[in-house]
């Protein structure tokens, strides 16, 4: 199973941007897919964004053109930049690792088995 850790949460006034990163590890067979969910206090956890290990992205439609997801391959490491933050964006933010071939798609938590700590964003207003 892979091994995720997650940094780079924080609190920020709405307008701002965060960098959250993602150190992954173990991988057994072929590179994950991975991705970011997030899960807000008294609501499901939601897929924000996703990455495929050869570069193609997929994102929440609530945050279109202000995320973006990247991989360093070389680091097994994936970032999710957070620009024009909104108070709506608060949540606990997960990194998730998941087969390239699942069933589910990519915004269900069923396609992934390996999940990392969490880690706090906070927009105030």
């Amino acid at each position: 199973q892979v091994q995720l850790v997650e940094s780079g949460g924080g609190s920020v006034r709405a307008g701002g941007s965060l960098r959250l990163s993602c150190a992954a590890s173990g991988y057994t067979s072929s590179k994950p897919i991975m991705a970011w969910f997030r899960q807000a206090p008294g609501s499901e956890r939601e897929g924000v964004a996703a990455i495929y290990p050869g570069g193609t992205t997929s994102y929440a439609d609530s945050v279109k053109g202000r995320f973006t997801i990247s991989q360093e391959n070389d680091k097994n490491t994936v970032h999710l930049h957070l620009n024009s933050l909104k108070p709506e964006d608060t949540a606990m933010y997960y990194c998730a690792a998941g087969s390239v071939y699942g069933i589910f798609p990519w915004s269900s938590v069923r396609r992934y088995n390996s999940w990392g700590q969490g880690t706090q964003v906070t927009v105030s207003s």
